[in-house]
């Protein structure tokens, strides 16, 4: 029985890391690669301290046992050595080093355009977060997107990132590392995609139960189906009024929308004068979860009447055509 709870004991951690996402390990694009590359570095470290440890720790168990021979055996008392205690403390000071240095280097690269792509003209995308979905802008092209965002292959993105209400994590494992987004406040971030593919991306701030399904699509598309994805989205995408806009921050889940224009004309979030869109009054003690909408996008469903492709519905809501497609494929 002893022996079965130590087996058990030995297999736990393992079921609890069974469920951490492994996506870091297969990275997709530049950005990525540099912190898979962090993340083995420092793995390498920390299983060389833990094997040192461990096996110092069996030796001196076995070395200095409790044997016949020495059962009446009184260690006399000794100053230490000065040496030892050099080395042990001199270890883990080069191991802090040659972590910290790689660590930093990393760190502000990540600020900049990946290596390699610094002759490429980077595309802008502003990222809001609000409760309880993502909202993507592309001033550029003027259009927006809801819960999902389309990119070009082997193109720098530049993401500017801001917040409606609360503080929230943009993380998008396959391409990068987090960065948080914050009201009043504007952070930055470069992504690139090697190849076309979906790539899922998340909030990974704790912030309450509803922030906890605040998930979106990245799909990198190639350059022709990007371009066109863009066209079709300004020929047949909805216009997003200021009314609609506001009811669409509001605590609630939702599906995929698109619209032939950006809030950007409106209000930019990341203005310290902007004005505040939190709705604490609909929270109703955390337990307020919205609603899901599960349709088609509502520039892609063909059942979408005519107050939605003119934006005029007063609640978001209530809407029967927003939702729930994979626009871009």
């Amino acid at each position: 029985m002893k022996k079965f709870l130590l087996s058990l004991t030995a297999l736990l951690p393992l079921l609890v890391l069974s469920g951490c996402n492994m996506v870091v390990f297969e990275p997709q694009g530049p950005v990525a690669r540099s912190i898979t590359d962090l993340i083995n570095w420092s793995l390498i470290w920390m299983l060389l301290v833990v094997v040192v440890v461990f096996g110092l720790f069996g030796y001196i168990v076995w070395k200095y046992r409790e044997r016949p021979e020495n059962m009446e055996y009184e260690p006399p008392e000794e100053h230490g050595s000065t040496l030892l205690e050099i080395i042990w403390t001199g270890i883990p000071i080069l191991i802090v080093i040659a972590l910290t240095i790689p660590t930093v280097t990393t760190l502000y690269a990540l600020e900049e355009v990946p290596k390699g792509y610094e002759e490429k003209e980077p595309i802008t995308i502003h990222v809001t977060s609000a409760d309880w979905k993502w909202i993507f802008s592309y001033p550029e092209e003027g259009i927006e997107t809801v819960n999902y965002v389309n990119i070009p292959e082997d193109t720098p993105v530049l993401f500017k990132m801001t917040s409606a209400s609360t503080m929230q994590s943009f993380w998008v494992p396959a391409l990068g590392g987090q960065k948080y987004t914050m009201p009043k406040m504007e952070t930055e971030l470069y992504l690139v995609a090697d190849n076309p593919g979906s790539y899922e991306g998340q909030n990974t701030n704790f912030n309450g139960r509803g922030y906890a399904d605040m998930k979106f699509e990245v799909l990198a598309q190639t350059h022709e189906e990007f371009d066109q994805w863009v066209d079709d989205v300004k020929e047949k995408a909805p216009k997003l009024t200021e009314k609609e806009y506001e009811d669409l921050l509001k605590p609630t889940h939702l599906g995929r929308m698109t619209f032939s224009n950006t809030h950007l004309s409106w209000v930019n979030h990341a203005d310290p004068d902007s004005k505040a869109y939190t709705n604490p009054e609909l929270y109703r003690g955390h337990g307020y979860q919205g609603k899901i909408f599960e349709e088609e996008d509502n520039y892609k469903s063909e059942e979408i009447n005519e107050n939605d492709k003119h934006g005029h519905d007063e609640n978001i809501e209530n809407k029967e055509n927003h939702g729930g497609g994979h626009d871009g494929h």
